[in-house]
């Protein structure tokens, strides 16, 4: 079994110390090095990541303030120079927490017992019930604009444009869209399709809050959204549905 695993560290001789690290052990696979909290937060929407080694004192956010922006979290590995921030690392639920400079044998110990927890969550997904459990919905989710973690309250989202490697965020509380860097297909998981539907290769809309819809597109406020034919039916079984 191989663990994914990511750095972030605004030191680059901590990053470089523990890269090496990571080469020496043949479980671990490094598939990301950031130099701070919105470079790794990119990273995750994109990445699957089993564990990140995480420092604690960088500049712009705290390393434990990103784990509790986190919606979803991997496996963590405090690596830190600081010591005072060790009771605070428990109730964050991490797998170790290291004092930097970490010795290559503090370290295996360490990376052994995120690959134990993640066998025994393999195991008990194996063992578990084939019913499938759905989880509720979250209400926010957390994007990364001009160096600062944003919360998006998903009930006011109106529409979602895409513009290559970025979406620009259309909110009814806001009249400017928050502009992140995404895709519009990271962004669709997060959003429920019994809420939102893509209408177009670029556009998501929010299908509580279209206004009309003439000649193929929709009408949000000022807004006009195009429909592609590839999803005008599943768009217009939903209007029929709400006749």
């Amino acid at each position: 079994m191989k663990l994914t695993c990511i750095i972030v560290d605004d030191e680059s001789l901590a990053r470089k110390l523990l890269e090496e690290n990571i080469g020496q052990l043949p479980f671990l696979e490094l598939v990301g090095v950031c130099k701070n909290p919105f470079e790794a937060l990119q990273l995750l929407q994109e990445t699957a990541v089993d564990l990140m080694f995480l420092d604690i004192q960088m500049p712009g956010m705290l390393g434990t303030q990103f784990l509790q922006s986190l919606r979803e979290k991997p496996m963590v590995i405090f690596v830190t120079a600081y010591s005072n921030y060790a009771l605070e690392s428990y109730d964050l639920d991490v797998i170790d927490y290291l004092m930097k400079p970490v010795s290559l044998e503090r370290f295996t110990t360490a990376a052994l017992k995120a690959l134990e927890e993640k066998q025994k969550q393999v195991a008990l997904k194996a063992n578990s019930p084939t019913l499938e459990v759905k989880t509720p919905q979250e209400d926010v989710f957390y994007v990364n604009v001009e160096y600062a973690l944003v919360k998006i309250q998903i009930k006011d989202i109106s529409h979602i444009e895409s513009m290559k490697d970025y979406v620009k965020i259309f909110l009814t509380t806001a009249k400017k869209p928050v502009i992140t860097k995404m895709t519009l297909k990271s962004i669709e998981g997060k959003l429920s399709p019994q809420n939102f539907m893509r209408v177009h290769k670029s556009f998501i809309v929010n299908l509580g809050k279209i206004d009309s819809i003439r000649s193929q597109t929709i009408f949000i406020g000022e807004q006009h959204i195009p429909v592609s034919d590839v999803h005008l039916e599943a768009l217009m079984q939903f209007v029929n549905q709400m006749k």
